[in-house]
């Protein structure tokens, strides 16, 4: 069982930068796809970006896509995610997440098997 630990989230101005950390307690097997995931509150869990472990071929979310850039560390075991030019509808707690998802699935958080506790990001206006 691989444990999921995110980090980086802060308050932070429209415009702003901010990078998120997720770190993983075990290697990661080059089947998996991790992905990043946000819930604002009272909404449901979004898509915002993926990477397969194993090739480093990665996927964005239309509301992201051109802002956020996420990459990874293999000897760390580690992913992360660029968040720039900040908006405040950016503001949610931001989910890692693993598993040995396909392709057509890896938008779909019931495709994951793993999860980290979340970190928040705010957006201030």
């Amino acid at each position: 069982q691989v444990h999921l630990v995110e980090s980086g989230g802060a308050l932070v101005q429209v415009g702003e930068s901010l990078r998120l950390s997720c770190v993983a307690s075990a290697p990661i097997l080059g089947s998996y796809t991790l992905a990043w995931f946000r819930q604002p509150p009272g909404k449901e869990r979004e898509f915002v970006a993926s990477i397969k472990w194993r090739g480093g071929t990665t996927n964005y979310g239309d509301s992201v896509k051109g802002r956020f850039t996420m990459s990874r560390d293999i000897n760390k075991n580690e992913i992360y995610l660029q968040m720039n030019n900040l908006r405040p509808e950016d503001t949610a707690a931001y989910f890692c997440a693993a598993g040995r998802v396909i392709v057509s699935s890896s938008r779909d958080p019931r495709a994951y098997t793993n999860w980290g506790q979340g970190t928040q990001v705010t957006v201030s206006s």
